[in-house]
């Protein structure tokens, strides 16, 4: 169960981070202002959105015994941390304290942002594997 609730996660986290993430609010989701904050915002409503649509496709179409309550918190915790992650700070911190500043001005930031996304995911799956 844990394998496939992590693939439906990702590929929620791929679309919402990708194909359905504007412009806009990747230029400004870090900004440190309300538009910023809204930007940022939207963003996570996006991934909020797109994880619960994997994670009724996971209860409906693999019947995968994922219970209300533990789903709803997954939600939680995946918005949030996203919502954090996103305002780029914390990737900015950790490569800092890694000793990556090169990496980081050859465009190795975007790679530690989509790890931290995936480390995220794996808890949340195993959360819900746990929980069910």
């Amino acid at each position: 169960m844990f394998a496939s609730l992590f693939i439906l996660l990702y590929a929620a986290h791929l679309a919402a981070d990708y194909p359905l993430q504007t412009d806009h609010q990747a230029k400004h989701k870090a900004d440190r202002c309300a538009a910023g904050w809204a930007a940022n915002l939207a963003h996570t409503g996006t991934h909020a959105a797109t994880t619960a649509l994997a994670l009724v496709v996971g209860v409906t179409a693999l019947d995968l015994p994922v219970g209300a309550l533990p789903a709803a918190l997954a939600l939680v915790w995946i918005a949030g941390t996203h919502a954090v992650i996103d305002r780029r700070w914390p990737v900015v911190h950790w490569m800092r304290f890694a000793r990556q500043t090169a990496w980081a001005q050859n465009g190795g930031a975007a790679h530690v942002d989509q790890t931290a996304h995936a480390l995220v995911l794996v808890v949340a799956a195993l959360a819900l594997t746990t929980a069910s």
